[in-house]
């Protein structure tokens, strides 16, 4: 290359170079818009309501500051529903985890009826979750079918859903139950990418199936436990629904998470400013979990 040809290859390098980025602008313009008008304007929007006392009729929203946040710091009832779910999300996330890899491992192998009982599992998924905590709530009810079971068996079965611990466990296993199918798809996916020249290899070094599991499958997989946890802890900070139909938050709160919290303040008192307050302390501790999680959890590039 002469002197005369090297500053011609670097200017249509360069012109090269600007042309991408504005290529690159001009796919993402579309997108940052559709970002801006439904994600960061609602989020923008319901940061400032939180600092009014508006009451979702009035045109004009009071400024009061911060008194939502305080009011929140004060009040037994908000720190009863933070418990609630901090503990409601632990038990939804290790369930989710333990019992999605288990079931994908299983129906992983070469069974037959392998198609038939991944759609069964997957059914629950895809079913209304007002359905199914409604047939859940009649399973559980004093005189309902578990505990006819149970007392054939001359058990006698516990008030399932009077009892604040049992519900907030019943509720666990209802979200877990619920979101299984979920969790096995993405184990499975997980779990078809893997090497099979490394087990094969492990195989013939004379590792059982349970030692592959232990130390080959589960740390090969910790990324898509990563997506799970992190999958379960903002269902679960994001709760309602469930919640809503099958206890309402009762009994005596014992499973009155944020969402239920939110609810009442902010449609049925009518204290919309306070109501999203309260979703913006669940915004920011869904997104201080996940990096605590995505910090210790090794999946961070180095």
């Amino acid at each position: 290359m002469t002197r005369q040809q090297a500053p011609a290859r670097r200017h249509m390098s360069s012109a090269s170079g600007k042309e991408q980025v504005i290529t690159a602008y001009a796919m993402l313009i579309p997108a940052l818009v559709i970002l801006g008008i439904f994600v960061f304007y609602p989020i923008v929007a319901a940061a400032y309501m939180s600092l009014t006392s508006w009451d979702g009729f009035n045109p004009e929203m009071p400024f009061v500051g911060l008194d939502n946040y305080l009011n929140l710091a004060k009040n037994p009832e908000f720190w009863n529903s933070l418990t609630v779910t901090v503990i409601y999300a632990a038990g939804v996330s290790v369930l989710s985890v333990l019992t999605g890899l288990v079931f994908a491992i299983l129906l992983d192998a070469p069974i037959r009826g392998r198609g038939l009982y991944r759609t069964i599992y997957f059914l629950p998924v895809v079913t209304s979750s007002v359905a199914v905590s409604i047939v859940w709530k009649y399973m559980l009810d004093d005189s309902g079918l578990v505990n006819n079971w149970l007392g054939h068996l001359g058990i006698t079965g516990p008030d399932w859903l009077q009892n604040r611990w049992i519900a907030l466990a019943a509720l666990t296993l209802l979200t877990v139950w619920k979101n299984l199918g979920f969790n096995i798809v993405l184990y499975l996916t997980a779990l078809q990418g893997l090497p099979r020249s490394v087990f094969e290899a492990a195989e013939i070094d004379g590792a059982n199936k349970l030692q592959q599991i232990r130390f080959m499958t589960v740390p090969l997989l910790r990324p898509m436990t990563f997506f799970v946890v992190v999958q379960a802890l903002i269902n679960s900070f994001q709760a309602f629904d469930l919640v809503y139909v099958f206890t309402e938050g009762g009994p005596r709160g014992g499973t009155d998470v944020l969402g239920m919290m939110m609810y009442r303040q902010a449609f049925r008192l009518g204290n919309f400013g306070y109501g999203t307050a309260i979703s913006l302390v669940t915004l920011v501790l869904v997104l201080v979990v996940t990096l605590v999680q995505w910090k210790f959890s090794g999946t961070e590039e180095k």
